[in-house]
């Protein structure tokens, strides 16, 4: 494990560029070097935000998913809906963008 959080950016982006290059090639839908690329990068990204919350006590603002449906059900609200219960909307609510793309809540009724 990298504890440096430059080296583990690098790592990071070299990641990236290999999900790129294996997803632009892939062939067909389980295509072995995509999946590999997949985890490599979900692996890299683990290993950077660690790095930085080692060296500087700050996280980034992601989060990555896998297959365990725990882990989706919990951001999901009693209907199923991923968005509602993310965001922490009531069902009266709505998320609209102002100009600055920011979200900010609303009722449906105003």
């Amino acid at each position: 494990m990298t504890t440096d959080p430059r080296a583990a950016l690098v790592q990071l982006v070299s990641a990236f560029e290999r999900h790129l290059e294996a997803s632009s090639t892939r062939r067909g839908e389980d295509d072995p070097a995509v999946v590999a690329a997949y985890e490599d990068l979900a692996d890299a990204f683990e290993e950077y935000d660690s790095a930085l919350y080692d060296a500087f006590g700050e996280m980034t603002p992601l989060d990555i998913y896998g297959a365990d449906e725990d882990d989706v059900d919990a951001h999901e609200d009693e209907d199923g809906d991923p968005t509602r219960a993310y965001a922490g909307l009531d069902d009266d609510e709505d998320i609209e963008y102002d100009d600055e793309d920011s979200a900010r809540r609303t009722d449906d009724e105003e």
